[in-house]
Protein backbone atom coordinates (compact mmCIF):
# COMPACT_ATOMS: atom_id res chain seq x y z
CA UNK A 1 0.00 0.00 0.00
CA UNK A 2 1.26 3.29 -0.89
CA UNK A 3 1.73 6.13 1.69
CA UNK A 4 -0.77 7.95 0.24
CA UNK A 5 -3.70 6.20 0.47
CA UNK A 6 -3.01 5.36 4.51
CA UNK A 7 -4.53 7.01 6.88
CA UNK A 8 -2.45 9.75 9.33
CA UNK A 9 -3.80 10.61 12.83
CA UNK A 10 -2.07 13.38 14.65
CA UNK A 11 -2.82 15.18 17.41
CA UNK A 12 -1.79 18.38 15.37
CA UNK A 13 -3.96 17.92 12.64
CA UNK A 14 -6.25 20.58 11.77
CA UNK A 15 -9.96 19.41 11.20
CA UNK A 16 -12.88 20.83 9.27
CA UNK A 17 -16.05 19.78 11.63
CA UNK A 18 -16.89 17.12 13.98
CA UNK A 19 -15.35 14.76 12.40
CA UNK A 20 -12.41 16.60 12.90
CA UNK A 21 -10.53 15.57 9.04
CA UNK A 22 -8.86 17.86 6.76
CA UNK A 23 -6.58 16.46 3.68
CA UNK A 24 -2.60 17.46 3.55
CA UNK A 25 0.29 16.24 1.05
CA UNK A 26 2.48 13.92 2.66
CA UNK A 27 5.55 15.71 4.14
CA UNK A 28 8.59 13.95 2.04
CA UNK A 29 6.47 14.29 -1.23
CA UNK A 30 4.64 17.54 -1.52
CA UNK A 31 3.07 16.90 -5.25
CA UNK A 32 1.74 13.58 -3.78
CA UNK A 33 -2.14 12.87 -3.48
CA UNK A 34 -3.31 14.17 -0.15
CA UNK A 35 -4.13 11.97 2.67
CA UNK A 36 -6.35 11.90 5.33
CA UNK A 37 -5.90 13.23 8.28
CA UNK A 38 -7.83 13.11 11.47
CA UNK A 39 -7.77 14.22 14.58
CA UNK A 40 -8.09 11.62 17.45
CA UNK A 41 -9.50 13.82 20.08
CA UNK A 42 -12.75 13.79 17.76
CA UNK A 43 -12.36 10.42 17.56
CA UNK A 44 -13.22 9.94 21.24
CA UNK A 45 -16.01 12.07 20.94
CA UNK A 46 -17.29 10.15 18.71
CA UNK A 47 -17.27 6.97 20.79
CA UNK A 48 -19.67 9.11 23.16
CA UNK A 49 -19.48 8.00 27.05
CA UNK A 50 -17.13 5.00 26.03
CA UNK A 51 -14.47 7.52 24.40
CA UNK A 52 -14.28 10.52 27.09
CA UNK A 53 -13.60 7.35 29.42
CA UNK A 54 -11.08 6.74 27.69
CA UNK A 55 -9.51 9.75 27.43
CA UNK A 56 -10.29 10.68 30.86
CA UNK A 57 -8.16 7.40 31.57
CA UNK A 58 -4.96 8.65 29.32
CA UNK A 59 -5.27 11.78 30.84
CA UNK A 60 -5.15 10.81 34.51
CA UNK A 61 -2.05 8.23 33.25
CA UNK A 62 -0.54 11.33 31.17
CA UNK A 63 -0.48 13.41 34.71
CA UNK A 64 -2.95 15.55 33.13
CA UNK A 65 -4.86 15.66 36.48
CA UNK A 66 -6.27 19.12 36.22
CA UNK A 67 -8.93 20.06 39.41
CA UNK A 68 -9.50 16.50 39.74
CA UNK A 69 -7.04 15.86 43.03
CA UNK A 70 -8.74 19.23 44.84
CA UNK A 71 -12.43 18.40 44.06
CA UNK A 72 -12.04 15.34 45.38
CA UNK A 73 -10.04 16.28 48.62
CA UNK A 74 -13.18 19.26 48.79
CA UNK A 75 -15.46 16.15 49.20
CA UNK A 76 -13.16 14.23 51.17
CA UNK A 77 -12.99 17.63 53.54
CA UNK A 78 -16.63 18.06 53.64
CA UNK A 79 -17.96 14.65 54.17
CA UNK A 80 -15.94 14.29 56.95
CA UNK A 81 -16.30 17.61 59.22
CA UNK A 82 -20.19 17.03 58.37
CA UNK A 83 -19.98 13.29 59.87
CA UNK A 84 -18.03 15.39 62.85
CA UNK A 85 -20.70 18.48 63.47
CA UNK A 86 -23.64 18.11 61.04
CA UNK A 87 -23.70 22.21 61.20
CA UNK A 88 -20.77 22.15 58.91
CA UNK A 89 -23.04 22.10 55.48
CA UNK A 90 -25.77 24.09 57.00
CA UNK A 91 -26.84 27.83 55.42
CA UNK A 92 -25.72 29.96 57.61
CA UNK A 93 -21.65 28.41 58.02
CA UNK A 94 -21.03 27.91 53.80
CA UNK A 95 -22.31 31.59 53.47
CA UNK A 96 -19.84 32.18 56.01
CA UNK A 97 -16.61 30.17 54.26
CA UNK A 98 -17.99 32.04 50.99
CA UNK A 99 -17.59 35.61 52.77
CA UNK A 100 -14.10 34.70 54.39
CA UNK A 101 -12.43 33.49 51.84
CA UNK A 102 -12.71 36.17 49.42
CA UNK A 103 -10.19 38.46 50.82
CA UNK A 104 -7.07 35.85 51.07
CA UNK A 105 -8.44 34.31 47.70
CA UNK A 106 -8.18 38.30 46.22
CA UNK A 107 -4.34 37.76 47.39
CA UNK A 108 -3.92 34.06 45.52
CA UNK A 109 -5.66 35.52 41.98
CA UNK A 110 -2.35 37.80 42.51
CA UNK A 111 -0.32 35.51 43.09
CA UNK A 112 -1.45 32.69 40.55
CA UNK A 113 0.23 35.04 38.01
CA UNK A 114 3.63 35.36 40.09
CA UNK A 115 3.60 31.36 40.15
CA UNK A 116 2.66 31.22 36.26
CA UNK A 117 6.17 32.73 35.49
CA UNK A 118 8.00 29.89 38.40
CA UNK A 119 8.32 32.63 40.69
CA UNK A 120 7.39 33.85 44.09
CA UNK A 121 5.72 37.31 45.71
CA UNK A 122 6.70 37.30 49.67
CA UNK A 123 5.27 40.93 50.15
CA UNK A 124 1.80 40.56 49.25
CA UNK A 125 0.87 40.19 53.01
CA UNK A 126 2.26 43.52 54.28
CA UNK A 127 0.98 45.02 50.33
CA UNK A 128 -1.92 44.40 51.76
CA UNK A 129 -1.78 46.20 54.85
CA UNK A 130 -0.15 49.23 53.64
CA UNK A 131 -2.91 49.47 51.46
CA UNK A 132 -6.11 49.50 54.16
CA UNK A 133 -3.95 51.81 56.29
CA UNK A 134 -3.27 54.29 53.24
CA UNK A 135 -7.01 54.24 52.90
CA UNK A 136 -7.68 54.69 56.25
CA UNK A 137 -4.97 57.26 56.60
CA UNK A 138 -6.21 59.18 53.47
CA UNK A 139 -10.29 58.79 55.00
CA UNK A 140 -9.93 59.52 58.64
CA UNK A 141 -6.95 61.46 59.15
CA UNK A 142 -7.24 63.58 55.84
CA UNK A 143 -10.82 63.31 54.88
CA UNK A 144 -10.49 62.50 51.63
CA UNK A 145 -13.43 60.95 49.57
CA UNK A 146 -13.32 57.08 50.52
CA UNK A 147 -13.69 55.79 46.87
CA UNK A 148 -10.37 58.29 45.78
CA UNK A 149 -9.08 57.04 48.75
CA UNK A 150 -9.46 53.18 47.55
CA UNK A 151 -8.43 54.47 44.07
CA UNK A 152 -5.09 55.27 45.38
CA UNK A 153 -4.31 52.64 47.99
CA UNK A 154 -5.30 50.21 45.03
CA UNK A 155 -3.03 52.38 42.71
CA UNK A 156 0.06 52.23 45.76
CA UNK A 157 -0.15 48.20 45.60
CA UNK A 158 0.73 48.44 41.91
CA UNK A 159 3.44 50.90 42.01
CA UNK A 160 4.67 48.53 45.16
CA UNK A 161 4.48 45.58 42.54
CA UNK A 162 5.94 47.43 39.70
CA UNK A 163 9.17 48.68 41.80
CA UNK A 164 9.86 45.08 42.53
CA UNK A 165 9.34 43.70 39.69
CA UNK A 166 11.79 46.28 37.76
CA UNK A 167 14.23 45.10 40.40
CA UNK A 168 13.69 41.36 39.69
CA UNK A 169 13.48 41.63 35.63
CA UNK A 170 15.89 45.08 35.14
CA UNK A 171 18.39 44.46 37.82
CA UNK A 172 18.42 40.65 38.52
CA UNK A 173 17.76 40.35 42.06
CA UNK A 174 15.82 37.32 42.74
CA UNK A 175 12.45 37.39 43.26
CA UNK A 176 12.59 35.91 47.01
CA UNK A 177 15.51 38.43 47.85
CA UNK A 178 13.17 41.32 46.34
CA UNK A 179 9.82 40.44 47.73
CA UNK A 180 11.52 39.10 51.11
CA UNK A 181 12.65 42.65 51.45
CA UNK A 182 9.07 44.17 50.84
CA UNK A 183 7.64 42.19 53.20
CA UNK A 184 9.69 43.31 55.91
CA UNK A 185 9.91 47.05 54.77
CA UNK A 186 6.15 47.62 53.74
CA UNK A 187 5.52 46.45 56.92
CA UNK A 188 7.45 48.85 58.38
CA UNK A 189 5.63 51.98 56.83
CA UNK A 190 2.73 50.27 57.63
CA UNK A 191 3.72 50.56 61.23
CA UNK A 192 4.96 54.10 60.86
CA UNK A 193 1.82 55.32 59.35
CA UNK A 194 -0.49 53.69 61.91
CA UNK A 195 1.52 55.74 64.82
CA UNK A 196 1.82 54.58 68.47
CA UNK A 197 -1.91 53.47 68.35
CA UNK A 198 -1.61 50.72 66.13
CA UNK A 199 -5.06 51.13 64.82
CA UNK A 200 -7.35 53.45 62.98
CA UNK A 201 -10.95 52.85 63.21
CA UNK A 202 -12.82 52.86 59.60
CA UNK A 203 -16.41 54.32 59.78
CA UNK A 204 -18.51 51.28 58.90
CA UNK A 205 -20.75 53.68 56.26
CA UNK A 206 -17.61 54.67 54.21
CA UNK A 207 -18.48 53.63 50.60
CA UNK A 208 -15.93 50.78 50.11
CA UNK A 209 -15.89 49.41 54.02
CA UNK A 210 -19.70 49.17 53.67
CA UNK A 211 -19.78 47.29 50.06
CA UNK A 212 -17.67 44.70 51.65
CA UNK A 213 -18.75 44.43 54.78
CA UNK A 214 -20.27 40.74 56.39
CA UNK A 215 -24.06 42.54 56.41
CA UNK A 216 -23.59 43.77 52.72
CA UNK A 217 -25.22 41.57 50.04
CA UNK A 218 -25.76 41.65 46.52
CA UNK A 219 -29.00 43.62 45.53
CA UNK A 220 -31.00 45.33 48.23
CA UNK A 221 -33.42 42.16 47.93
CA UNK A 222 -30.58 39.46 48.60
CA UNK A 223 -32.91 36.19 47.22
CA UNK A 224 -33.33 37.80 44.04
CA UNK A 225 -29.47 38.63 43.83
CA UNK A 226 -28.85 34.93 44.40
CA UNK A 227 -31.19 33.81 40.96
CA UNK A 228 -29.79 36.29 39.07
CA UNK A 229 -26.21 35.62 39.26
CA UNK A 230 -26.41 31.95 38.77
CA UNK A 231 -28.41 33.05 35.94
CA UNK A 232 -26.18 35.24 34.86
CA UNK A 233 -23.66 32.40 35.17
CA UNK A 234 -24.85 29.75 32.93
CA UNK A 235 -25.99 32.42 30.31
CA UNK A 236 -22.71 33.78 29.63
CA UNK A 237 -20.77 30.62 29.73
CA UNK A 238 -23.34 28.93 27.77
CA UNK A 239 -22.58 32.16 24.34
CA UNK A 240 -19.41 31.81 25.53
CA UNK A 241 -18.95 27.81 24.42
CA UNK A 242 -21.11 28.05 21.26
CA UNK A 243 -19.02 31.33 20.01
CA UNK A 244 -15.72 29.76 20.74
CA UNK A 245 -17.08 26.50 19.15
CA UNK A 246 -18.43 29.02 15.75
CA UNK A 247 -15.13 30.40 15.74
CA UNK A 248 -13.16 27.33 16.09
CA UNK A 249 -15.59 25.73 13.28
CA UNK A 250 -14.99 28.73 10.98
CA UNK A 251 -10.91 28.28 11.43
CA UNK A 252 -11.17 24.74 10.77
CA UNK A 253 -10.37 23.83 13.76
CA UNK A 254 -11.22 21.01 15.93
CA UNK A 255 -14.43 22.14 18.14
CA UNK A 256 -16.66 20.80 21.20
CA UNK A 257 -19.55 19.10 20.16
CA UNK A 258 -23.23 20.80 20.83
CA UNK A 259 -24.08 17.86 23.28
CA UNK A 260 -20.76 18.33 25.09
CA UNK A 261 -21.60 21.82 25.55
CA UNK A 262 -24.83 21.42 26.70
CA UNK A 263 -23.95 18.94 29.22
CA UNK A 264 -20.99 21.01 30.64
CA UNK A 265 -23.66 24.36 30.75
CA UNK A 266 -25.76 22.06 32.69
CA UNK A 267 -23.58 20.99 35.17
CA UNK A 268 -22.71 24.71 35.78
CA UNK A 269 -26.10 25.64 36.03
CA UNK A 270 -26.82 22.83 38.84
CA UNK A 271 -23.83 23.55 40.18
CA UNK A 272 -24.53 27.58 40.24
CA UNK A 273 -28.70 27.22 41.36
CA UNK A 274 -27.97 24.52 44.00
CA UNK A 275 -25.00 27.21 45.41
CA UNK A 276 -27.63 30.52 45.11
CA UNK A 277 -30.32 28.10 47.14
CA UNK A 278 -27.78 27.39 49.87
CA UNK A 279 -27.13 31.37 50.47
CA UNK A 280 -30.13 32.55 50.04
CA UNK A 281 -31.60 29.94 53.34
CA UNK A 282 -28.85 32.21 54.97
CA UNK A 283 -28.85 35.88 53.89
CA UNK A 284 -27.95 35.77 50.15
CA UNK A 285 -24.93 36.48 48.42
CA UNK A 286 -22.19 39.13 50.30
CA UNK A 287 -20.70 41.78 47.69
CA UNK A 288 -17.59 40.48 49.08
CA UNK A 289 -18.26 37.07 47.37
CA UNK A 290 -19.73 38.92 44.21
CA UNK A 291 -16.39 41.02 43.42
CA UNK A 292 -14.30 37.98 43.77
CA UNK A 293 -16.05 36.23 41.31
CA UNK A 294 -16.52 39.13 39.11
CA UNK A 295 -12.47 39.48 39.43
CA UNK A 296 -11.95 35.58 38.56
CA UNK A 297 -14.08 35.78 35.38
CA UNK A 298 -12.41 38.57 34.39
CA UNK A 299 -8.68 37.56 35.21
CA UNK A 300 -9.83 34.16 33.39
CA UNK A 301 -10.71 35.91 30.25
CA UNK A 302 -7.33 37.86 30.39
CA UNK A 303 -5.13 34.81 30.83
CA UNK A 304 -6.64 32.59 28.49
CA UNK A 305 -7.91 34.83 25.80
CA UNK A 306 -5.82 37.80 25.47
CA UNK A 307 -1.90 38.00 23.84
CA UNK A 308 -0.75 39.19 26.92
CA UNK A 309 -2.14 35.84 28.78
CA UNK A 310 -0.57 33.93 26.37
CA UNK A 311 2.96 35.76 26.77
CA UNK A 312 2.45 34.95 30.54
CA UNK A 313 2.61 31.33 29.76
CA UNK A 314 4.94 31.28 27.47
CA UNK A 315 7.39 33.40 29.85
CA UNK A 316 6.71 30.56 32.67
CA UNK A 317 7.26 27.46 30.16
CA UNK A 318 10.33 28.68 29.17
CA UNK A 319 12.24 32.16 29.04
CA UNK A 320 14.88 31.75 26.02
CA UNK A 321 12.12 30.41 23.94
CA UNK A 322 9.29 33.48 25.01
CA UNK A 323 12.72 35.67 24.19
CA UNK A 324 13.54 34.34 21.03
CA UNK A 325 9.69 34.37 20.02
CA UNK A 326 10.10 38.09 20.51
CA UNK A 327 8.15 38.64 23.82
CA UNK A 328 9.72 41.32 25.81
CA UNK A 329 10.40 39.43 29.27
CA UNK A 330 10.86 41.97 31.48
CA UNK A 331 8.18 43.63 30.72
CA UNK A 332 6.04 41.14 31.06
CA UNK A 333 7.61 40.11 34.79
CA UNK A 334 7.33 43.63 36.04
CA UNK A 335 3.36 43.92 34.97
CA UNK A 336 3.02 40.38 36.40
CA UNK A 337 4.05 41.73 39.71
CA UNK A 338 2.41 45.21 39.61
CA UNK A 339 -0.51 42.76 39.38
CA UNK A 340 0.50 41.08 42.09
CA UNK A 341 0.99 44.56 43.96
CA UNK A 342 -2.77 45.33 42.92
CA UNK A 343 -4.66 42.39 44.15
CA UNK A 344 -2.84 42.28 47.13
CA UNK A 345 -4.09 46.14 47.88
CA UNK A 346 -7.70 44.76 46.62
CA UNK A 347 -7.71 42.15 48.68
CA UNK A 348 -6.52 44.06 52.05
CA UNK A 349 -9.49 46.46 51.20
CA UNK A 350 -11.17 43.33 51.99
CA UNK A 351 -9.60 42.73 55.21
CA UNK A 352 -10.44 46.43 56.11
CA UNK A 353 -14.16 45.73 55.42
CA UNK A 354 -14.11 42.80 57.41
CA UNK A 355 -12.67 44.71 60.38
CA UNK A 356 -13.80 48.39 59.88
CA UNK A 357 -10.21 49.32 60.79
CA UNK A 358 -6.55 49.29 59.85
CA UNK A 359 -4.81 47.69 62.82
CA UNK A 360 -1.22 46.07 63.11
CA UNK A 361 -2.51 42.44 61.97
CA UNK A 362 -3.31 43.51 58.76
CA UNK A 363 -1.71 41.59 56.52
CA UNK A 364 0.35 39.59 59.11
CA UNK A 365 0.15 36.23 60.73
CA UNK A 366 -0.42 33.33 58.39
CA UNK A 367 -2.33 35.34 55.41
CA UNK A 368 0.75 34.85 53.21
CA UNK A 369 1.42 31.11 53.38
CA UNK A 370 -2.27 31.01 53.05
CA UNK A 371 -2.60 33.08 49.84
CA UNK A 372 0.32 31.19 48.12
CA UNK A 373 -1.01 28.10 49.69
CA UNK A 374 -4.64 28.60 48.11
CA UNK A 375 -2.85 28.53 44.77
CA UNK A 376 -0.90 26.06 44.60
CA UNK A 377 -3.40 23.52 46.18
CA UNK A 378 -6.18 24.92 43.96
CA UNK A 379 -3.61 23.36 40.96
CA UNK A 380 -1.45 26.20 39.94
CA UNK A 381 2.31 24.71 39.56
CA UNK A 382 5.07 25.68 41.56
CA UNK A 383 6.96 25.53 38.75
CA UNK A 384 5.75 27.67 36.32
CA UNK A 385 4.11 27.81 32.90
CA UNK A 386 0.59 25.60 34.01
CA UNK A 387 -2.56 27.12 36.13
CA UNK A 388 -5.31 28.78 36.33
CA UNK A 389 -7.22 32.01 38.51
CA UNK A 390 -9.74 29.74 39.30
CA UNK A 391 -7.17 27.77 41.56
CA UNK A 392 -7.50 30.71 43.95
CA UNK A 393 -11.32 29.83 44.52
CA UNK A 394 -10.12 25.68 44.96
CA UNK A 395 -7.70 26.15 47.16
CA UNK A 396 -9.07 28.76 49.36
CA UNK A 397 -12.42 26.88 49.29
CA UNK A 398 -10.23 23.90 50.82
CA UNK A 399 -8.56 26.23 53.32
CA UNK A 400 -11.52 28.14 54.37
CA UNK A 401 -13.27 24.87 54.97
CA UNK A 402 -10.34 23.41 56.68
CA UNK A 403 -10.37 26.26 59.29
CA UNK A 404 -14.32 26.57 59.91
CA UNK A 405 -14.73 23.16 60.28
CA UNK A 406 -11.75 22.74 63.04
CA UNK A 407 -13.53 25.86 64.84
CA UNK A 408 -17.06 24.28 64.79
CA UNK A 409 -15.29 21.35 66.47
CA UNK A 410 -13.17 23.24 69.27
CA UNK A 411 -9.79 22.34 67.70
CA UNK A 412 -6.99 24.43 68.43
CA UNK A 413 -4.99 26.36 65.81
CA UNK A 414 -2.02 24.14 65.82
CA UNK A 415 -4.40 21.60 64.78
CA UNK A 416 -5.43 23.82 61.67
CA UNK A 417 -1.72 24.86 61.02
CA UNK A 418 -0.39 21.06 60.70
CA UNK A 419 -2.99 20.17 58.78
CA UNK A 420 -3.41 22.99 56.25
CA UNK A 421 0.69 22.34 56.00
CA UNK A 422 0.03 18.43 55.01
CA UNK A 423 -2.55 19.57 52.36
CA UNK A 424 -0.42 21.74 50.75
CA UNK A 425 2.83 19.60 50.92
CA UNK A 426 -0.14 17.16 49.43
CA UNK A 427 -0.59 19.26 46.72
CA UNK A 428 2.90 19.81 45.84
CA UNK A 429 3.78 16.07 45.97
CA UNK A 430 0.88 15.46 43.38
CA UNK A 431 1.55 18.40 41.04
CA UNK A 432 5.78 17.10 41.00
CA UNK A 433 4.25 13.83 39.94
CA UNK A 434 1.72 14.55 37.41
CA UNK A 435 5.01 16.73 35.90
CA UNK A 436 6.96 13.45 36.09
CA UNK A 437 4.41 11.36 34.68
CA UNK A 438 3.59 14.34 31.71
CA UNK A 439 7.39 13.83 30.85
CA UNK A 440 7.41 10.29 30.65
CA UNK A 441 4.10 10.66 28.63
CA UNK A 442 5.53 13.60 25.87
CA UNK A 443 3.72 16.01 27.26
CA UNK A 444 5.48 18.49 29.84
Amino acid sequence: MSDTSKTVKSDSATGTGAGGQTTVAPADDPTAAPVTVVDPRLLVREEGLKGYVTEFKRKVKGGELGSLPVVIGLIVIWTIFQLQNDRFLSADNLSNISYFLSATGMLAIGLVFVLLLGEIDLSVGSVSGLASTVFAVFVVTNGMNAWLALVLAVLTGIAIGALQGWFFAKIGVPAFVVTLAGFLGWNGVMLWLLGESGTINIPSDEGPIRLLGQSSFFMDQAIIGAWLLAGLAVVLSLVGNLNEQRRRRTAGVPYRATSEILLRVGALALAAFAAAAVLNNASGVSNALVIFLAALVIVDFVLRRTTYGRKVFAVGGGIEAARRAGINVPMIRITVFAISGGFAAIGGMFFAGQTASATLSAGGGNILMLAIAAAVIGGTSLFGGRGSVWSALLGMLVIQSIQTGLDLLNMNQSIQYMITGAVLLGAVVIDSVSRRSQKAAGRA
